[in-house]
């Protein structure tokens, strides 16, 4: 009998915890302590795969101006397709009107606004003034500065650093393999992740905000189908279907755990050996975009800023809602990814165009359901990325090897 691959195991396990949560109910909460390890397990690798891979793919580039021509196209890629992203959440808040018509009594709980990130503060805090501090706390912008100096470094001193680069080079053989180990657990992880959240909420606490949950997983798979399948298309010649087939285990994982922070690994593994992306891509691509790209989570701010604008009979005029496109685009570079930071960045959103911040208790309820959806295209997205610059920056090499052959 054959043996069923990763993704086929994910699946099945994805639909019996959808079975098993509605037939059980909150009582499944037994079976999280699974997903909880499994959580645990992944993120107890994310540092140290990230140090160690990034330094010896910049060590092996050596190319500084690489480097830069890399971050620019990936920070601009990430950027648009952020806010095109909550562009798509505005049409289809607009269209649907997902708050009109709601009968909920609105929450008097006081909520405090989140503080927009400053542009000054945020640039300045990619850089470490203690290294070993960003590694202690996981902070990936600033363990991206610090090993892509290392891998410079090493690249500079030549062969009186090659002790150093055989120790990454080593110690990322180690974290690949130990993260292929760690995701034969994926399916259990997946169960004891899903199980509990779908008997915790079930159908009676959905269906007042159905329409909502409908127009926010709408947005996020047309947006996903359409950005990403075209970008992947016409920058790298990939078929789309191969694209979402080769990330979905990734995708399935951020899914379950909200977590596109916590999915690096599995993403930076589904990239490599099922899309192509060469290490040294996916080693820059992927941290950065777990740490700045949103996309799923700017298209539900901008549904959900509608929908308590509608709630609340507001009407919010053009210039507004262009305000909510540039805030959840901008908001999105200082928002960590871990679960229900969309939920912070909703209350800058609401804050930017006067909106009733007790608006977000109605959210609140749901958020972990809209968290889900939203983190698996983040991870969708920043895939998409890595395979448009893998192409770029194949497509350059291919050009300097024929001139320098010329």
């Amino acid at each position: 009998m054959k043996k069923m691959n990763l993704l086929t195991q994910i699946l099945v396990a994805f639909i019996l915890a959808i079975i098993v949560g509605v037939l059980v109910g909150p009582s499944v909460e037994i079976v999280k302590p699974l997903g909880d390890l499994f959580l645990r397990l992944i993120k107890f690798i994310i540092v140290p795969l990230v140090l160690a891979s990034l330094v010896v793919g910049v060590a092996g580039t050596g190319d500084i101006k690489r480097i830069g021509r890399m971050g620019g196209i990936t920070f601009v890629y990430y950027m648009f397709t952020t806010a095109l992203a909550v562009t798509i959440g505005l049409i289809l808040g607009n269209l649907f009107a997902p708050g009109k018509g709601i009968d909920i009594p609105a929450s008097t709980e006081k909520v405090e606004a989140a503080e927009s990130p400053n542009i000054i503060d945020t640039l300045l805090n990619i850089v470490p003034t203690n290294p070993i501090q960003a590694l202690v706390e996981g902070n990936m912008l600033q363990i991206i500065f610090f090993a892509i100096f290392l891998g410079l470094a090493i690249t500079m001193l030549g062969d009186r650093a090659k002790t150093l680069y055989n120790f990454f080079d080593e110690l990322a053989e180690v974290m690949y393999k130990i993260t292929a180990i760690v995701m034969k657990f994926a399916p259990i992880g997946v169960f004891g992740l899903i199980a509990p959240v779908v008997g915790k909420y079930g159908l009676s606490v959905l269906l007042p905000l159905l329409k909502v949950i409908l127009v926010v997983y709408i947005g996020c798979i047309l947006h996903a189908l359409l950005t990403y399948g075209i970008s992947v298309k016409a920058f790298a010649n990939m078929s789309p279907l191969k694209f979402f087939k080769g990330i979905a285990p990734a995708s399935l994982v951020s899914f379950s755990t909200s977590s596109s922070a916590g999915t690096l690994p599995i993403t930076i593994k589904s990239a490599e050996e099922n899309l192509g992306v060469s290490r040294k891509v996916s080693s820059f691509v992927l941290p950065l975009g777990a740490t700045i790209n949103m996309d799923g989570t700017a298209l539900y701010q901008g549904v959900c800023a509608l929908f308590v604008a509608q709630f609340f009979g507001i009407d919010l005029s053009f210039t507004q809602q262009l305000t909510i496109v540039l805030t959840a685009t901008l908001a999105s570079i200082g928002t960590a990814g871990v679960p229900g930071a969309g939920l912070i960045m909703l209350t800058m959103v609401i804050t930017s165009v006067g909106l009733p911040l007790e608006g977000i208790a109605l959210i609140a309820g749901i958020d972990r359901i809209l968290d889900m959806i939203r983190t698996s295209v983040n991870v969708t997205g920043d895939a998409s990325a890595a395979v448009v610059v893998n192409a770029i920056e194949e497509k350059r090499d291919v050009k300097l090897s024929q001139g320098v052959s010329a």
